[in-house]
């Protein structure tokens, strides 16, 4: 069996190991091997065998012409609208335009519509030019509607428009959203290609011509799917005859096209291992709203945090599992953060949250309500198909603990309920929710994040009390003050409920006065530490007879 040291030793050495493939993985991402031929090839024209060239390198005139029609595949100019048409298209100039867009009636009985974009010649119809280059877009997807949130005590809605919805449309029944914005780009680079050695992410966007005697690849024209966003989508009404399209351009490098190509993909993957469309929104949401570089470091934040995650669980259920007392240790400390983390979860869940967030929560639920068994000396016997719960015996050490720990919950309760009772009520009478279950949870989740460190003071009560912070799990709380600071980090780049982004700061304020305590109280080693021990009553070993 491996110590606990070397076990953490090994977990570190794969994490180590993990972040330097990583590095490796994204370099062989960003960076292409050119043809090797093509640096002996004169004026960029060919010679080079094996060389696939960019046809830009033309400098063709190009026009860029956006279509709709509700058929995936088309095969001639009947059934399609031209929404946009731009000639004289210059690939390295950006441009942003809203056009309006005509929604047939078929998509608005919940069907879907589909954008063709054509990179073609100028002054030439797509479907007449042999080298015209296009990609297809579904400018509709399918979304279960935001419930409708009302007045508790009232009944009042927010709107009468979400009323009339409501009547035709189920709530649990995914209908028909409008994309709004359709982002293009084109590869601009002069970028040579080897042949034998074509990258397979950029591969399936090329078009290769024969040209000569050389083989030229056709502009690669890319949509960034990572910009639709699930805040940008509307929903389409029956009596809805047309709805805004917001068509915007910018070229791209061949490094940051690869590297797009690949989170595209993984989003994809995301979704098809059970992720909702809008837990994949929020990982779009990484990539769009950051820049490459923060995006680097968000990487690298994140592969900590998950090492920190796996390193505080482990010594927390490690501090537990030895656990044999519970001097020192505040009881109701450990039963209000099982109640806390629970509502959260709760919380997080009625909001929808990211499974990014609501994983470790339920993994944190999970432990905690394990803390309160081992905090309460619970076992359980069957009798039969009947449970029967026994609570183990406390001694003096323990009594006089728990005597501090009811004293300075008499103190807190005096502040804490009206606060948090008077709080419930004023979002009942001025906040809309979905149900009372969700204001039920809501009031909770509110009173936990707003008054939830005050529940924290009964541990710092004992620890002032008793003059001592040894019976704490240092380790774990090292590590969980790790995390606690990247999530700080993480409050801006992950979409989160305001209230659970505003925990992250105040748990800092709590940890510094737990650092402030173990400075205040060094340790004495003639006090029982974290597995019910002491340095003084370990067995001295018998002196050895000559």
């Amino acid at each position: 069996m491996l110590s606990r040291s070397s076990f953490t030793s090994l977990v570190v050495g794969v994490f180590a190991v993990y972040v330097a493939h990583t590095c490796w993985v994204m370099y062989g991402i960003v960076y292409t091997r050119p043809c090797p031929a093509a640096a002996a090839a004169v004026g960029g024209g060919g010679g080079a065998a094996g060389c696939v060239w960019p046809y830009l390198a033309r400098r063709p005139k190009l026009q860029l012409s956006v279509y709709t029609t509700t058929r995936s595949n088309i095969g001639a100019e009947s059934n399609i609208d031209l929404v946009l048409n731009v000639e004289d298209f210059d690939i390295e100039s950006k441009f942003e335009r809203t056009v309006n867009v005509s929604v047939p009636k078929k998509t608005r009985n919940n069907g879907t519509l589909y954008a063709y974009i054509f990179l073609h010649h100028a002054g030439i119809l797509p479907w007449h030019d042999g080298k015209q280059v296009h990609i297809v877009s579904p400018l509709t997807t399918y979304m279960v509607p935001k419930p409708e949130e009302i007045n508790l005590l009232t009944g009042e809605s927010a709107t009468q428009q979400i009323e009339a919805e409501k009547q035709t449309n189920a709530l649990d029944e995914p209908v028909s959203h409008w994309r709004s914005r359709l982002t293009l780009n084109v590869m601009v680079e002069d970028f040579v290609f080897d042949g034998s050695s074509l990258p397979a992410d950029v591969h399936r966007y090329m078009k290769m011509v024969q040209l000569g005697k050389t083989v030229h690849y056709l502009p690669i024209l890319f949509i960034d799917q990572l910009s639709n966003r699930v805040k940008d989508l509307m929903v389409i009404n029956r009596s809805t005859t047309e709805l805004p399209l917001t068509v915007s351009y910018d070229k791209i490098s061949l490094g940051k096209l690869r590297f797009w190509i690949h989170m595209q993909d993984a989003v994809y993957s995301l979704q098809q291992f059970g992720f909702s469309e809008k837990d994949a929104d929020e990982v779009k949401g990484i990539f769009v709203d950051t820049n490459l570089y923060f995006l680097a470091l968000t990487f690298f934040v994140a592969a900590f945090h998950l090492l920190f995650d796996f390193l505080a669980f482990k010594n927390d259920i490690s501090f537990w599992k030895k656990k044999r007392s519970m001097i020192g240790m505040s009881t109701k400390a450990v039963l209000w953060r099982c109640f806390s983390t629970v509502v959260i979860f709760l919380f997080l869940l009625d909001e929808q949250t990211s499974l990014l967030v609501l994983i470790p929560a339920g993994i944190g639920a999970v432990i905690e309500l394990w803390k309160v068994k081992k905090a309460l000396k619970m076992t359980i016997k069957w009798q039969g198909l009947r449970p029967k719960i026994q609570f183990g015996t406390y001694s003096d050490s323990e009594r006089k603990t728990e005597e501090y720990d009811t004293q300075a919950m008499k103190y807190l309760s005096y502040l804490l309920y009206p606060l948090c009772i008077g709080g419930a009520g004023y979002s009942l009478m001025n906040v809309k929710y979905k149900s009372w279950y969700s204001w039920l949870i809501n009031s909770f989740v509110n009173g936990v994040y707003a008054f939830g460190f005050l529940f924290m003071l009964p541990q710092l009560f004992v620890n002032y009390k008793m003059k001592s912070v040894a019976h704490l799990p240092w380790k774990a709380f090292t590590y969980k003050a790790f995390n606690t600071f990247i999530d700080d980090i993480f409050a801006f780049i992950i979409t989160m409920p305001t209230s659970h982004r505003l925990a992250c700061f105040r748990d800092d304020v709590v940890f510094l006065v737990y650092l402030y305590q173990r400075w205040l109280y060094p340790v004495d080693k003639s006090r029982v530490n974290e597995y019910g021990e002491s340095y003084e009553e370990k067995p001295k070993k018998k002196a050895h007879r000559e």
